[in-house]
């Protein structure tokens, strides 16, 4: 749930074209990243919404696992029109991390759904601005994603 940030690059190092190379190559990579991040998350949170206590969280937890889909639909479209090509990212097919009980999932989801808002950020920063509508849907679904965990985790703790 926790993804390594690369730090962008905003200072070009020998004219304006290698920056922009760069940069590309910056967003291309935080992109396959995101790709194999939200279905990592998407498999995560079908397994938390096994454990969910009511029907009300799982029918929060559903919309925020279907949220990730489309998520992961947004990315490897955009991949495909920087590239030219489809993204060559093997889809999971079970979370990198189980969830070991409820409340510890919700806390592991809110903390990914922030570090995910701040890798979309850098995307957002770095990428064309034709794209920028697209990441900032993805960007502002994440906050909302976090705000729904905490609700859910202070409802759960005890």
């Amino acid at each position: 749930m926790y993804y390594p940030l690369q730090t962008p690059m905003y200072v070009p190092i020998r004219g304006y074209s290698s920056y922009m190379m760069r940069t590309e190559e910056l967003v291309i990579n935080l992109i396959l990243q995101s790709i194999a991040g939200e279905r990592n998350d998407e498999l995560f949170y079908q397994e938390l919404l096994q454990l969910a206590p009511t029907d009300k969280e799982k029918e929060v937890i559903t919309g925020i696992r279907d949220d990730e889909r489309k998520h992961r639909q947004m990315f490897r479209n955009i991949y495909t029109q920087l590239t030219g090509m489809q993204p060559a990212v093997q889809e999971a097919m079970e979370p990198a991390e189980h969830v070991a009980d409820y409340v510890s999932g919700i806390e592991d989801a809110l903390m990914g759904e922030l570090k995910a808002f701040e890798k979309y950020r850098t995307i957002y920063l770095n990428i064309r601005p034709e794209y920028r509508n697209m990441i900032f849907e993805i960007m502002t679904d994440e906050i909302k994603h976090a705000s729904y965990y905490n609700w859910l985790y202070a409802k759960n703790r005890k």
